[in-house]
């Protein structure tokens, strides 16, 4: 009896850890909402987040990586200078751009794209065969292809609202009569204009998931992130400066922002990543990539009760082709695995 509880509470442990990673992260979703909600310049937030998140990293690389790291070679800081790119500076600011403009539903959803873009580059580079011929091919054909469904549902199609109960919280501050008025002369466009961003959002990371798998195999994970997270601050830091001149903008104070951007660098990019490699060396990636839809839930409840987002039957239907389309991408890519350990 005893032994069979040591080993539920092993398999619930990665469990565990990835519920708390994804309600870690949609914390961040939430309050990105509530900083640019505030008047944060969205390029600011992601640079103090870069700094902040490589103020918590360098230190954990030194130590937990002191005697396993190799030499830093140009190689492999021309790939962390890649990745920094790619999964940071660039990424996040498309990402918080996509937030500002749609909601924290909406950019949620088009995390669950990653898997599917990551295949679709991967196709492009000529790392993966489409094989279209076998279940398995078959399999990530169509979850890439409904997976883009969805975002364009998601997008372009709103629908009827969907109402399930008036609730009176919200943490945003806002005037009612302006908002209904520039929603209804600019939904559309921004609607448009933010899908875009999250799509691109979405291939930027995908292009960080191959990239990555390269460094990995070269260099550990936290000296990756330590490094990345170096050069993504700078990055950040330097196209903030060239297009916020205003240095009251870089002010923090004991507020919202101070919190947003703390939390974002030290929990989301710092110990999420962190526990996120452990999981990975546990489960492996498509493990983690299959509790994605979990973020979108979480947020998509908070957004309702605390952001006053309004819940439509199109973005309904395009979170469930998401969805659809992220699970059948996972399923063939295990099923893939499995044939190359029996082929082995």
């Amino acid at each position: 009896m005893a032994g069979k509880l040591k080993h539920l509470l092993e398999w619930l442990k990665p469990v565990m850890a990835m519920v708390m990673i994804e309600i870690a992260i949609a914390g961040v979703n939430i309050l990105y909402k509530l900083a640019t909600n505030d008047g944060m310049n969205v390029k600011i937030m992601v640079a103090y987040r870069m700094l902040f998140a490589a103020v918590s990293m360098v230190p954990l690389a030194l130590i937990v990586e002191w005697n396993s790291r190799p030499k830093l070679t140009r190689r492999i800081f021309f790939l962390g200078f890649l990745l920094s790119i790619f999964g940071g500076s660039l990424s996040q600011n498309l990402y918080c751009e996509s937030l500002v403009l749609t909601s924290a539903t909406f950019v949620s959803a088009m995390t669950n794209l990653i898997p599917a873009m990551t295949f679709f580059m991967a196709i492009i580079l000529r790392m993966e065969s489409l094989s279209i011929e076998t279940n398995v091919g078959k399999a990530k054909v169509v979850g890439t292809t409904l997976s883009i469904a969805g975002a364009m549902i998601f997008t372009f199609y709103k629908g009827t609202e969907i109402k399930l109960w008036s609730t009176s919280l919200s943490l945003l501050h806002h005037d009612h009569h302006h908002r209904d008025i520039a929603v209804s002369e600019q939904s559309s466009k921004n609607q448009a204009l933010g899908g875009f961003l999250g799509v691109a959002s979405a291939m930027s990371m995908a292009v960080w998931m191959i990239l990555q798998t390269k460094l990995s195999m070269e260099y550990p994970p936290y000296s990756t992130t330590a490094l990345m997270s170096v050069c993504a601050s700078i990055q950040s830091v330097l196209y903030a400066i060239c297009t916020e001149r205003h240095w009251s903008a870089w002010k923090l104070g004991w507020d919202v922002r101070l919190l947003t951007v703390v939390y974002a660098g030290v929990v989301a990019s710092g110990l999420v990543v962190a526990l996120m490699a452990w999981v990975s060396r546990r489960r492996g990636a498509l493990f983690i990539a299959s509790f994605h839809p979990l973020l979108l839930i979480i947020v998509a409840l908070a957004g309702f009760f605390m952001l006053d987002e309004k819940l439509h039957l199109g973005s309904l239907l395009g979170a469930v082709f998401i969805v659809l389309g992220l699970y059948s991408v996972v399923w063939g890519k295990s099923k893939e695995m499995k044939n190359a350990v029996v082929e082995d």
